[in-house]
This record gives C-alpha cells, sequence and structure tokens, in this order.
C-alpha cells in the first residue's frame, strides 16, 4: 500500500539520520475515499491522498514557525496491515478520509520518493501556515491564501536526492 507522510525538512533531516520515520499519522487511498471519490482512478485518488499529506504538513509547519517555510510529503511502499484506518468516515472532511495510523516507525528504506515546494513558493506557505487557523474558523481572505498556497505544485525527488533537500 502506498502511504504519503506529512514531514518538513527538519524531519527529513532526522529521519536520514535515525533510518526511520517516527510518524503516526499518514494519508492513503482508504475505502472511504474511493467511496467519496467514486469517479477517480487510482492515480487520482492518490493525488488526494498526497494533497491531504500536504495540508498536513502545511499544519506542522504552522505549529513551528522557526521551520523553513517548504511542505514535504514523502510516498512510501507499506504491507496493508501495517495500516489502521480509525472508521467512523461519514461526518469526516475530506482530508479526514485518507487518514490513516501508522502502527510502528517506518524504516527510511520504504520511502519511495519525495515531493517538496520548490524554494519560491515559500513566501506564500509561510502565509498559508499563518492563515491556516483563521481559514479553519470560516475567515474566507485567509482561506484564499491557503488555497493559493496549495495552488503550489509539489515537486518530486528520488530517493537518493533526498539527503540533497535538507
Amino acid at each position: 500500500m502506498r502511504v504519503y507522510l506529512p514531514s518538513t525538512l527538519p524531519l527529513l533531516a532526522q529521519a536520514l539520520a535515525d533510518g526511520e520515520l517516527h510518524v503516526h499519522h499518514a494519508y492513503a487511498v482508504t475505502p472511504a475515499l474511493r467511496e467519496w471519490y467514486a469517479d477517480g482512478d487510482t492515480e487520482e485518488l492518490e493525488y488526494a491522498a498526497m494533497l491531504s499529506a500536504a495540508r498536513a504538513s502545511l499544519r506542522v509547519l504552522a505549529g513551528s514557525p522557526e521551520t523553513p517555510p517548504r511542505r514535504v510529503v514523502l510516498a512510501a511502499e507499506v504491507p496493508d496491515g501495517s495500516v489502521a484506518y480509525e472508521g467512523g468516515y461519514e461526518n469526516l472532511g475530506e482530508t479526514d478520509r485518507a487518514e490513516v495510523r501508522l502502527r510502528d516507525p517506518l524504516p527510511l528504506k520504504k520511502v519511495v520518493s519525495a515531493h517538496v515546494d520548490d524554494p519560491e513558493a515559500a513566501p506564500d506557505i509561510l502565509a498559508a501556515a499563518k492563515a491556516l487557523g483563521a481559514a479553519d474558523q470560516g475567515d474566507p481572505d485567509a482561506q484564499f491564501t491557503v488555497d493559493g498556497a496549495e495552488g503550489h505544485e509539489l515537486m518530486w525527488y528520488a530517493t537518493q536526492e533526498l539527503p540533497d533537500l535538507v
């Protein structure tokens, strides 16, 4: 199963040093995501799961203003039994439908790629991180700021390029 792990550049540096990731929540193509996005093919569903992880990365950035403002999403292949679905998806939002829980730390060798904001997106990502709380409360201007940052496509990196990112 492919999972998408929200991260940041400092968390990636720590994972490279440790050889494993200590992330409990990840995003994947879940039954709830399939049901919600019934017309989507596998590629579209995986993209939706990755965008959910990117939003979670933005939340991490919002909680640590000293962190470089670049969203980081790590894609990993894990056995199906290593993830748990929380269930009760009927009342969840769009990003929650893709959320899964990892049962154990993830060895870094399971990571197959990284998706990271271009450095030029940093001002928009920083503004979105600052506006995220207000956007969650329904502020339309803040939501516009968050949407603008989420309009930046994440750049793809192979695993051998990960040390160059940090």
